[in-house]
């Protein structure tokens, strides 16, 4: 007869999640994860396979939990430039906040530390920004359209300018916290969009 599960391996990951975010891959250590999810070290192993794959699977459910909300700012029905523009001003806010400062972004941490070197993880970081550069696309797009955007503005290069602007806002902000710094780069690179 097969044991049950002694834990809710759907909290774990989540609660895994938490951990790797807050402390980044290489800081975390299998004892580390035994310790804050409360289950043993072959539980861990038997769920979700070693460290790497664990990690894996929390950069999956971290993604899956912020693409909804992008694509509902970003297809809401009217105008698109505002919207365009209050995704760019949300990251530019929330990656001067306290709580971003000490986490930062999960796909940009492991951008930082883990893509140069683990093709499963770069694999993973470039599929969000995929997903986020087609949503700033498809927006544009539909601003142009609109008559929003000028003819001869590029929405594919501009939703790319935007993405590396929004990862950078991410590395600026966890890294120093100067908020005018992030605004004012911010306002700038939207002036594109006028």
């Amino acid at each position: 007869m097969a044991r049950t599960k002694e834990f809710d391996p759907d909290a774990a990951l989540q609660s895994a999640l938490e951990l790797f975010w807050r402390r980044g891959y290489e800081a975390t250590s299998v004892t580390d994860l035994v310790e804050h999810l409360g289950i043993g070290r072959a539980s861990i192993y038997a769920t979700f396979g070693n460290k790497h794959e664990l990690y894996l699977k929390a950069m999956d459910r971290y993604s899956e939990g912020c693409d909804p909300l992008l694509l509902a700012e970003l297809s809401q029905p009217g105008p698109a430039l505002p919207a365009v523009r209050a995704v760019v001003r949300r990251f530019a806010s929330e990656s001067t906040s306290p709580e971003s400062r000490s986490q930062g972004c999960l796909i940009t941490n492991t951008a930082a530390e883990l893509a140069p070197h683990d093709p499963a993880a770069a694999r993973r970081v470039e599929s969000s920004w995929e997903h986020l550069e087609t949503l700033l696309q498809s927006a544009l797009v539909r601003a142009r359209a609109q008559g929003e955007l000028p003819e001869d503005r590029d929405p594919r290069a501009l939703a790319r300018m935007l993405l590396v602007l929004l990862q950078g806002v991410r590395i600026t902000g966890k890294a120093s916290g100067d908020a005018a710094r992030v605004r004012d780069a911010t306002e700038q690179a939207l002036t594109l969009l006028e």
